[in-house]
């Protein structure tokens, strides 16, 4: 930013975002310049999940960043729109857990991403059954393949993907957030049933903002004070002008850096 640097905000692109594709779908830049917030943009991606080995290499490298480019390290905010958000609340879950990292971050937001890997299996078997949208189906049977092969089905075990997922729903299990209790989490999403049932022919317990939700009611239940869940309404378009529920649009940007400030 043009100002002294008071927060750095560490961004993680959806599963095949690059940064180019962050700077065109989230067109933060000139907001960030004009304010106090330093911006990192990471070509890290293809991930819905971050094995031990990856958060370590992961925290390590935001760390390394930290140092070399001097930025400070008592307000860090890390988010991510779609599979980055899973990112997001991994390594920052790992990072306050391990104490040889002093980067722990002071806020944590999500948008409209796959928290739950058991729900994210399920409604693609749904997809790939119904076969009502090719795109749909295509990437359902993409995800059915992913997650055997690392997981197995969650019909025999789900332990593996309760180690893997932001949230179990199943299970209501939140393991993958137990340090975030004193840290502010943010959840943004976009509930347009109507698009969804229109597009995809997908119910409301098949989109994210079904689990999101749900994720935080476990949470606020749990004793995390510091919970919002924020569902908007006709945000969801990409850049190109389409409309698509699931984008980055969803964020009001001024909005989230006076969060970040606060």
């Amino acid at each position: 930013p043009k100002k002294s640097i008071k927060a750095v905000l560490i961004l993680f692109g959806g599963y095949p975002e690059s940064i180019s594709d962050i700077k065109e779908e989230f067109q933060i830049l000139n907001s960030t310049k004009n304010s106090e917030v330093a911006l990192l943009l990471l070509n890290y991606n293809q991930k819905l999940w971050l094995t031990d080995i990856d958060k370590y290499e992961l925290a390590s490298r935001l760390q390394t960043i930290i140092e070399q480019h001097q930025l400070p390290s008592d307000n860090i905010v890390i988010g991510g729109f779609s599979s980055g958000g899973n990112v997001s609340v991994l390594i920052s879950n790992y990072i306050i857990e391990m104490k040889q990292f002093y980067i722990d971050p002071k806020a944590v937001f999500l948008i409209d991403s796959p928290i739950d890997l058991v729900a994210l299996y399920m409604a693609s078997e749904k997809n790939v059954t119904r076969k009502f949208s090719a795109p749909s189906v295509q990437e359902s049977q993409w995800i059915i393949q992913t997650l055997d092969s690392n997981f197995g089905s969650p019909h025999q075990n789900l332990e593996p993907y309760e180690k893997g997922a932001v949230f179990t729903s199943v299970s209501n299990n939140t393991s993958n957030l137990d340090h975030l209790k004193n840290t502010r989490l943010r959840f943004y999403t976009e509930p347009d049933t109507s698009w969804w049932r229109e597009e995809r022919m997908a119910s409301y317990d098949q989109m994210n903002a079904y689990y999101i939700k749900r994720l935080s009611e476990r949470l606020k239940q749990e004793g995390f004070k510091e919970v919002e869940y924020i569902a908007t309404s006709n945000k969801g378009y990409r850049s190109n002008g389409i409309r698509h529920p699931h984008s980055w649009s969803i964020v009001d940007k001024e909005d989230l850096l006076h969060w970040i400030l606060q």
